[in-house]
């Protein structure tokens, strides 16, 4: 049994454009798709479960795994204290595989998996119009509005580099949008069933 090569799929957006909802979906609707979970330095919030929303780690532990080369990208999100990376056992060992793993990053860190893994397939949800963001944030109720600011910040920055992921989606609609994304897999070769991973 020889078994085909996986594939990459990074899905990225800016804060309050409804990737985490179009994510959730898709891995539900797709089996084939496998989540690489993220590690984080940041405490857990409320519901958040260590090895299933995130791999929760000390300040020391992450330092110590990034300077022993474990994490295939990582950098500090919004301009915190707080720590993200992608693990490179949560994703080299499933594409030996022949799995299909997805990402849910940055746009600093799609650019870092690029020079390893150029022919990933790389998604960027964007708003129909950028000042739907800002409502969506202040809506959810759950952060200052110095965050809500800095998020801004940082959201206006990822439409500016946009431009590097191969596909660019709108999600004024999460029906459309996760049609969209799912015929972009399709077209990448997306396995019609997890079975079909391997063939002879």
């Amino acid at each position: 049994m020889i078994t085909a090569p996986g594939q990459l799929v990074v899905i990225s957006g800016p804060s309050g454009v409804g990737k985490s909802t179009i994510l959730r979906r898709l891995l539900a609707d797709l089996p084939q798709l496998v989540p690489s979970i993220s590690a984080t330095t940041r405490p857990p919030r409320s519901g958040e479960q260590d090895g299933i929303d995130y791999h929760f780690l000390s300040q020391d532990e992450f330092d110590r795994r990034r300077n022993a080369g474990q994490f295939i990208e990582c950098c500090q999100v919004y301009g915190r204290e707080s720590w993200y990376g992608t693990l490179e056992d949560e994703v080299t060992p499933r594409l030996a595989r022949g799995e299909w793993v997805v990402l849910e990053i940055d746009v600093e860190g799609t650019l870092s998996i690029l020079t390893r893994y150029p022919d990933a397939v790389t998604i960027f949800v964007e708003p129909a119009d950028p000042a739907q963001l800002e409502q969506r944030l202040r809506g959810r109720g759950t952060e200052s509005p110095e965050a809500i600011a800095r998020r801004l910040e940082v959201a206006h920055r990822e439409l500016r580099e946009s431009g590097h992921y191969r596909h660019r989606v709108v999600n004024d609609n999460v029906e459309v949008a996760l049609a969209a994304i799912k015929n972009i897999l399709n077209n990448a070769g997306l396995p019609n069933d997890p079975a079909e991973k391997a063939s002879v």
